[in-house]
């Protein structure tokens, strides 16, 4: 991996809660990965007439998975680590998002959801992670084809809601608005853009949902796999992180 993340690209990360990182991915990279959700996509299809998200949830076994591999072989830890404070490393993550959308699917997000709240984890800990990695394996170069939508800044304002309310919270869904979301300023959203090899970097408390996709229908499908970040320790300080969003990020 010869990408790195320079402080002024820190700083941004701070401030709005995400980062387009381009270049992550060579050619050869991005057209492994996608013969790894065509596979997967194989084994579990959508319905020919479907169009819009299609997700798939593939859990990392104690033998491995293609989709680890690939996560490792890219480096996304690594680079994910130059994010987070130099004491910290990142764990391997033990499952995988394929996060497809279908052409045309006119469809605007109302507002923005956070994740890992319904269902929470099995101990009753909301399921919290550092960092969101997506790695775009298609090109997101332009506005309205499958895009995630951000509304920037919206971590630190969550936290604030969580250091007035107290960390639980969080996993409080019924005072949230649907998504779920709390009833904070959410500002104008945006979309993440940038070209196939790109990895996009979100905070976790960060406001997000999946975005229409304007294409044909004989256009090309978005396809994105997500992984979901913990720093070690994550899981333990959880409620401190929550309420002091960038604890575990480098200045």
């Amino acid at each position: 991996m010869a990408t790195t993340i320079t402080s002024e690209t820190r700083t941004v990360f701070r401030r709005q809660g995400f980062v387009v990182i381009p270049g992550v991915l060579g050619g050869e990279q991005i057209t492994a990965g996608r013969k790894i959700v065509t596979a997967l996509l194989e084994q579990r299809p959508f319905a020919d007439d479907h169009v819009g998200p299609y997700f798939l949830w593939p859990r990392f076994a104690a033998e491995g998975h293609p989709l680890l591999d690939f996560y490792r072989e890219t480096g996304i830890g690594e680079l994910a680590a130059q994010l987070l404070r130099s004491d910290l490393v990142v764990e391997d993550p033990n499952f995988a998002q394929v996060a497809t959308t279908i052409p045309p699917w006119p469809h605007r997000p109302g507002g923005p959801h956070v994740d890992g709240l319904t269902p929470c984890e099995p101990d009753g800990r909301p399921g919290s992670f550092s960092l969101l990695a997506g790695v775009w394996l298609t090109d997101h170069d332009r506005s309205h084809r499958g895009n995630l939508w951000i509304w920037p800044g919206t971590h630190l304002r969550f936290g604030q809601y969580l250091v007035e309310r107290g960390a639980d919270a969080l996993a409080q869904v019924e005072e949230m608005n649907p998504g779920p979301y709390p009833k904070i300023e959410l500002g104008e959203p945006l979309q993440a853009v940038g070209p196939a090899g790109s990895v996009l970097f979100a905070h976790y408390l960060l406001a997000h949902n999946i975005g229409n996709h304007d294409g044909t229908a004989d256009g090309r499908r978005r396809e994105t796999v997500y992984y979901r970040l913990h720093a070690v320790g994550h899981r333990e300080r959880w409620q401190q992180v929550v309420t002091n969003p960038l604890a575990e990020f480098r200045a």
